[in-house]
Order: C-alpha cells, then sequence, then structure tokens
C-alpha cells in the first residue's frame, strides 16, 4: 500500500501494544493511533481497506465494531476479517483450555467461512472471497514448544531441522489452499468483503 502511496493506520487501544509496534516498524511509516475498534477516531468514510485479524473473535457481540469497520470505510471499500476456523484441533483445544480456566486469549469463538460471510451480509457488506491458512509451524509443534518450555528445554520458534520434508510439505498445503474440502482443516480463515 505505501509503495503505491497510501498511509497505513494501525489502532490499538493499548499504549504498550502500539510502543511495540513503533520499536518493530522501524523505517515503515506506520501511523499508530490510540483508540477503541468500536468507536474509532476517524472520520466516516475515509479508508479504501480496514483489516483485522485475531481481534472479531474476542467480541460476544460483533455488532458495534462491524458498524464501525463500516462508518469509516468508502462505499466499495473492503473489510478484511481473518479469524480462527471452527473445525481445527486449536478450537478443541482453545475450549478445554477455556472451561479449564487457562485458556490465554480470554474468552474466544470461532467461525466457518459459511457463518463469517453471513455475518458480514448482516452488517451491509458483500463477501467477494474467502481465503485460510495452516498454522506455521503446526499447532502440534507448537503445543510441545510450550511444554517443553515449562520443563526448561527450549525450542526454536520455526524449526529448520526437516529442511526439505517441511519445504515440501508447505509446497503442498500451497496447492491444497484452493480445494474447498481443505479449508476446514486451516487453523484461519478470512473473508474480503465490499462495503455495498
Amino acid at each position: 500500500m505505501q509503495a503505491s502511496g497510501g498511509d497505513v493506520f494501525l489502532l490499538d487501544y493499548s499504549v504498550q501494544s502500539l510502543r511495540m509496534i513503533r520499536l518493530s516498524a522501524g523505517d515503515t511509516p506506520v501511523k499508530v493511533v490510540l483508540g477503541d475498534a468500536q468507536d474509532c477516531p476517524f472520520a466516516s468514510g475515509v479508508f479504501d481497506i480496514v483489516l483485522h485479524q485475531g481481534l472479531l473473535e474476542h467480541f460476544p457481540s460483533p455488532w458495534a465494531l462491524l458498524r464501525e469497520n463500516h462508518r469509516i470505510l468508502k462505499k466499495g471499500g473492503l473489510l478484511i476479517v481473518d479469524v480462527p476456523q471452527t473445525f481445527h484441533l486449536y478450537t478443541l483445544m482453545k475450549h478445554v483450555l477455556m472451561a479449564l480456566g487457562f485458556w490465554f486469549g480470554g474468552w474466544e469463538r470461532q467461525f466457518t467461512t459459511g457463518s463469517l460471510s453471513a455475518l458480514l451480509r448482516k452488517s451491509e457488506f458483500e463477501p467477494v472471497r474467502s481465503y485460510g491458512d495452516w498454522s506455521r509451524p503446526g499447532v502440534i509443534y507448537k503445543t510441545a514448544r510450550q511444554v517443553f518450555a515449562k520443563i526448561g528445554v527450549r525450542l526454536p520458534m520455526y524449526p529448520r531441522y526437516l529442511g526439505r520434508l517441511t519445504e515440501g510439505y508447505y509446497r503442498l498445503q500451497g496447492r491444497l489452499r484452493t480445494k474447498r474440502l481443505f479449508s476446514y482443516t486451516m487453523l484461519s480463515i478470512g473473508v474480503i468483503a465490499r462495503k455495498v
């Protein structure tokens, strides 16, 4: 976006998160804004694209967030929403950990492409494309990494020891990504929708 002359804004309600973004952005000119996504400090109809990843699932009622997304987008602007997928091992583990009071992310829900698309239609958006992706590294490796960390063994964030096998597996995922059946095995799904 910035290469084509666009401005990038990052909104968060946490001062600490915004500090981290400033540090990690380096020379990238990102405008950080302190504010609430359900009551944005922006004028109506000013953005071409609004993106949120890992946000919508934390709202028991998504309507205020989606109303704000609609308000700040220009007519015909795009909303990109990325959320956890319903049919995944991650979702099962999340619900078990939430029930036991050990889930790090507070209350959280999940979606299918169909349920997310329906929600966006009710909010005056027209879905134009859906997508998804698997976790890299996989959920099983991430879980093992956490377990080993508890006993003082540090595994790398991204395992490199499998080399060609890992690369081949990622290439296979790339080919399968376009097949509808495999969308039900992905960790995260998303919908790109146009403001109507």
